[in-house]
């Protein structure tokens, strides 16, 4: 069993606080974070690659700035000297991206664009954060390291395939985290790891290489609502390398809301017990909240074979040796998928789109718990019956995410409390496409209902 992590860096919005009134510097920041990470990550395993040197030259040059300019220096600098860690599927143009891999990765090695707009805006990166091989499953393991671990309970998986960039949140090593969402490898590891974990509106922020199967989306993982959104709101904006980027925000909806309840088959009873718990507070919050059954079929099947099928498309049979025995199974599933299957998974995903958007005619929000079951041992892809991989199950203990990467829409996984065993539990609110605000404003509400004492974080000591 771990420990709870011990706060050594503060999220967002309480770093620059701190910065403008002159408790820390920004090197101060970046040497606390690396001394966390230097302390805690041989055994949680949450960066594949830490920029030492370059950070602190970095963080130097933000103090010079913020002694020059003061207050001033985060007008349009925002995040000046705040560190930020970037998952290692994300290319970066001064850390090598290994992409959870022994293959080579021959993209260009250059700033995509998220993470170019990150650093403009003062951002410090201050690693690479571990993941699945391609993130491939929804846990952190892959043939380049050991399994990635859960900072409060170490035998236990910290999700994925996102996971080192929750641990590094939550555990204390960087403010903020960039993470990618396929299947729901944002908010998997941001529920089992007590930290948020936002999924914008697909195309909301570029996703550079852009993905032929229009799964994945770019999102932050941060210790609160408002940082979340604020670097969206960094990272939102077109870009010419993604043809699906760049569109405008819905307008915000105003309270009382209409929110649709949904809890998914295999649902554990102290999971349920939580998130039961949350879904009063969104009532005491004035918002109407109805229990509705699942609203459409599970699409995993059909999931499976766009997943498998753009793998294996994009996988030379001379790769084989190198790639994770696990995803190999999924590659070798997809050369067996056909033009017409492909094709009717597709049509099985626009069935889910119009039926989704129906529905979000009648409701506002829809709110479930963002993982049904516990965190699994740290070693798994999965809980028992489904950690085989040739069994193709999986991502079928995550039903209430990946409905919502084939749709597009927003989603944010909240930490809402923990199960007996100290486990967090998310809180996933999902709303209409391009309705970022409203899901936003919505958790940021309940994070305040529920108070700090939800924040994964403990006191420094």
């Amino acid at each position: 069993m771990g420990v709870e992590p011990v706060t050594a860096v503060r999220g967002v919005g309480d770093t620059r606080e701190a910065m403008r009134q002159g408790e820390c510097s920004a090197i101060g920041h970046v040497e606390a974070a690396l001394t966390a990470i230097a302390a805690q990550d041989k055994e949680l395993g949450a960066f594949v690659t830490v920029a030492g040197d370059q950070a602190v030259a970095e963080a130097e040059a933000a103090d010079r700035t913020i002694r020059e300019l003061g207050p001033r220096a985060w007008v349009r600098r925002p995040l000046l000297g705040i560190t930020v860690s970037v998952k290692d599927l994300v290319q970066t143009g001064d850390l090598p991206t290994l992409r959870g891999s022994l293959l080579e990765n021959r993209r260009e090695p250059v700033d995509a664009p998220a993470v170019a707009r990150l650093r403009a805006a003062g951002a410090i990166v201050i690693g690479k954060t571990t993941t699945s091989e391609y993130g491939w499953c929804g846990s952190t393991v892959s043939r380049i390291g050991p399994a990635t671990r859960n900072p409060f309970d170490h035998e236990r998986s910290a999700g994925g395939s996102s996971g080192g960039a929750a641990v590094s949140v939550a555990a204390g090593m960087c403010a903020a985290a960039l993470g990618t969402d396929g299947a729901g490898s944002v908010r998997i590891p941001a529920a089992f790891c007590g930290v948020v974990g936002f999924k914008p509106s697909y195309g909301r922020i570029p996703y550079v290489p852009a993905c032929a199967d229009r799964l994945a989306h770019l999102g932050p993982l941060t210790t609160s609502v408002a940082d979340a959104a604020e670097l969206t709101t960094v990272m939102t904006g077109a870009s010419p390398l993604d043809p699906d980027s760049g569109f405008v925000p819905a307008p915000r909806r105003e309270a009382p809301l209409r929110i649709a309840w949904l809890e998914f088959p295999g649902t554990q009873p102290e999971i349920r017990t939580v998130a039961e718990n949350a879904r009063a507070v969104l009532s005491v919050l004035g918002h109407r909240v109805e229990h509705i059954d699942i609203p459409f079929p599970d699409p995993g099947p059909a999931l499976r074979d766009i997943i498998a099928a753009a793998d294996a498309a994009a996988s030379a049979p001379e790769d084989d040796p190198l790639c994770d025995p696990g995803r190999l199974a999924v590659i070798r599933y997809g050369r067996t998928v056909g033009g017409a299957a492909v094709l009717r998974a597709e049509e099985t995903r626009m069935e889910l789109r119009i039926r989704l958007r129906a529905l979000m005619e009648r409701y506002d929000l829809l709110a479930m718990a963002t993982v049904p079951i516990e965190p699994f041992a740290a070693e798994a892809i999965g809980p028992p019956w489904a950690a085989d991989p040739g069994d193709l199950l999986w991502l079928s203990w995550t039903p209430a995410t990946y409905p919502f990467n084939m749709t597009g829409q927003p989603a944010v996984s909240l930490p809402v409390g923990k199960t007996a065993a100290g486990l967090p539990v998310g809180l996933q609110l999902v709303g209409p496409f391009r309705g970022d605000d409203v899901v936003l404003s919505t958790a940021r509400a309940v994070e305040s209902a529920l108070g700090t004492d939800q924040r994964p974080m403990l006191v420094p000591q």
